[in-house]
C-alpha cells in the first residue's frame, strides 16, 4: 500500500465526488481511500485513518474548506488540493487557501470535449501526485507505479515561430520567471522583495484559468511594484510584473527595443498551459544575454530545457534549492541539463536578481 497515493475527496457535490473518485482511480498509483460530503464528516473519518493528500471544495455547508484546511495545517499538516469553481469568490477563497498552506489549486471537473477531459484527468492527477511529492523531497520518495499512457509530450517548438534576425540591439534587462507546486507562495516572498523600480517582470505559475486573475490582484496589494494578469501585447516595463493567465500560453517578444508579451492558444506544453519551457524558450530568443531567468518549485521537467536555452544564449540563470523548495522538481531538472548559473535559497534571489539587473 506503501507505493499508492490514498486520497481523501471532501466535496458537497455528490457529481463531483464521483467525478473525481472516477478519474483517480483511473490511475494505477492513485487510491481513493475515502469521500466525505463536508469537512465535519472528513475529521471525524480522519480520527481512525489518514489520506495521504486530500482534495476539497471552499465553499461548503456546515464547515466552510478554509476552516478545514486551518484544522488539518494545526492537528495534523497534510498535503490539500483546492477543488474550486472558476467564480469570482471561488477564486479568491482558493488563492487564500494557498496561503493557509494548500499547495494546488485544480478546477472543478465538468463535461466537455475529448481532448478537455484528458487534459482535466491529466491536471487533476498530476495536482495530486505533486502534492505527495510535498510530504517530502524527491530523493526520499518510494518508487510509483507507472502512470498509464497520455498524450504525447509536446516541446515548446509548438509554440515558437522562426527566429526573427533583424531585431535591434537594447539592453535593458527582464527577469523571467517560472513556478509549480509551491510557487504560489514562493512567488509572494520574491516579489515582496522588489523596490517600486525593479526591472520588468514575467513569470509562469501553474495554476488553472481565472485564478491567475485573483492571484495577481492578491500579489498587487502586497507588493510595491505592481502586478497584474498578462493581456496580450502588454509592455513589459520595469516596475511591474505580468503573470501568464491560466490555459493560455506567455511568450516574450520583442518590437524594437520593446518587451511585450504574446498571450495565444495552444496545445499544452510539458504537460502544461501556460508552460514555463515555451516563456523560458521565447525569452532565449528575444532577450538573450539581457534576460535573468529563475526557476522555483514545483514538480516535473517543464522549464528545464528552456533554461539551458536562455543559459546558453549568454542569460543569467538561478534555480531555487533544495532546502527552501517544496518540490525540488524543475529546479533539478535544469541543473542537472547543465543550464543554471546559480543554487540560491528562496530568500537569497530576489536580491541577486537586483544585482544583476542594477
Amino acid at each position: 500500500m506503501g507505493s499508492v497515493i490514498r486520497v481523501m475527496i471532501v466535496d458537497d457535490s455528490a457529481v463531483v465526488r464521483q467525478t473525481l473518485k472516477e478519474v483517480l482511480e483511473s490511475e494505477p498509483d492513485i487510491e481513493v481511500m475515502a469521500v466525505a460530503a463536508d469537512p465535519i464528516f472528513a475529521l471525524k473519518r480522519m480520527e481512525t485513518e489518514m489520506p495521504d493528500v486530500i482534495i476539497t471544495d471552499v465553499e461548503m455547508p456546515r464547515m466552510d474548506g478554509l476552516t478545514f484546511l486551518k484544522a488539518i495545517m494545526e492537528k495534523n499538516p497534510l498535503p490539500v488540493v483546492v477543488c474550486s469553481s472558476k467564480t469570482e469568490d471561488g477564486s479568491g477563497n482558493a488563492i487564500r487557501a494557498l496561503e493557509y498552506g494548500a499547495v494546488e489549486i485544480i478546477q472543478k471537473p465538468k463535461l466537455g470535449t475529448k481532448q478537455f477531459l484528458e487534459e482535466s484527468k491529466m491536471r487533476i492527477c498530476d495536482a495530486v501526485r505533486a502534492a505527495d511529492m510535498s510530504r517530502g523531497k524527491l530523493s526520499k520518495l518510494k518508487a510509483r507505479p507507472a502512470a498509464s499512457e497520455v498524450a504525447p509530450k509536446l516541446t515548446a517548438d509548438v509554440m515558437l515561430p522562426k527566429p526573427d534576425r533583424s531585431i535591434v540591439e537594447t539592453t535593458e534587462k527582464v527577469v523571467i520567471v517560472g513556478a509549480s507546486t509551491g510557487g504560489t507562495e514562493a512567488l509572494r516572498e520574491f516579489l515582496e522583495a522588489f523596490p517600486e523600480d525593479a526591472p520588468g517582470i514575467v513569470i509562469v505559475q501553474h495554476m488553472p484559468e481565472h485564478f491567475t486573475a485573483a492571484f495577481a490582484k492578491r500579489l498587487d496589494g502586497l507588493c510595491r511594484i505592481n502586478v497584474k494578469e498578462a493581456e496580450d501585447n502588454d509592455t513589459v516595463i520595469r516596475g511591474r510584473a505580468l503573470i501568464a493567465p491560466g490555459n493560455k500560453h506567455t511568450l516574450l517578444k520583442r518590437s524594437g527595443a520593446r518587451y511585450y508579451v504574446d498571450v495565444k492558444e495552444g496545445p499544452l506544453v510539458c504537460r502544461h498551459r501556460p508552460s514555463v519551457d515555451v516563456l523560458f524558450r521565447s525569452a532565449a530568443r528575444y532577450a538573450g544575454k539581457n534576460a535573468i531567468g529563475v526557476i522555483m518549485t514545483g514538480m516535473g521537467d517543464d522549464g528545464s530545457r528552456g533554461m539551458r536555452e536562455m543559459h546558453d544564449g549568454g542569460a543569467y540563470t538561478i534555480a531555487q534549492d533544495e532546502a527552501s523548495c517544496v518540490v525540488f522538481g524543475m529546479p533539478n531538472e535544469a541543473i542537472k541539463l547543465g543550464g543554471v548559473d546559480l543554487v540560491l535559497s528562496l530568500g537569497s534571489i530576489a536580491q541577486e536578481v537586483q544585482r544583476r539587473t542594477r
